[in-house]
């Protein structure tokens, strides 16, 4: 599935925007904009470290995907939300990019595991009755498992900057 949002709020819980996964691949709300992590500047162009905290910003709504000790509506683990104004939120909009090797490879699948609580952002079979009928529930597992691997689907690529590519090449300082 895609990680999806818009702006329809959980009736339960934090009462954020809700954030769910939806087989469609031809959906406008399933677009995320990477970022460094709160209070951190990334450089376009910069790779994504294995190991590094990012945000994931939605680009519909412009609220960063969120995590907190509330409990999820469906399966009862952790929430995940959509949370913050224009890209500026808080510290649990941190997220640790788990991956092997050194970078985050554009063909690779990746976890998200959250800064602050430790959970992997999962999804399951758990779905939504309305007003969001179909949709799955997204949320926090403790345990790293089959359900809680992401991979880039399609987006915009930006090349390293030339002082990164020359690291790559000229390791022989």
């Amino acid at each position: 599935v895609r990680l999806h949002s818009h702006d329809v709020r959980y009736g339960s819980g934090s009462g954020q925007q809700s954030v769910t996964g939806v087989s469609a691949a031809d959906d406008g709300n399933s677009y995320w904009r990477v970022r460094g992590r709160t209070a951190a500047v990334c450089q376009r162009g910069t790779p994504v470290r294995c190991g590094q905290a990012i945000r994931l910003t939605h680009l519909g709504t412009g609220r960063n995907l969120h995590s907190h000790r509330f409990t999820s509506p469906l399966s009862g683990n952790q929430e995940v939300s959509a949370f913050g104004e224009a890209g500026e939120g808080d510290y649990l909009d941190d997220w640790t990019v788990v991956c092997s090797g050194t970078y985050w490879a554009r063909e690779d699948e990746v976890r998200f595991q959250h800064t602050s609580t430790d959970v992997f952002l999962s999804v399951t079979g758990e779905q939504y009755g309305r007003p969001i009928h179909g949709q799955k529930e997204v949320h926090g597992m403790a345990a790293s498992s089959q359900n809680n691997y992401w991979k880039v689907m399609e987006g915009i690529f930006m090349q390293p900057s030339e002082a990164l590519q020359m690291e790559q090449y000229h390791a022989e300082l």
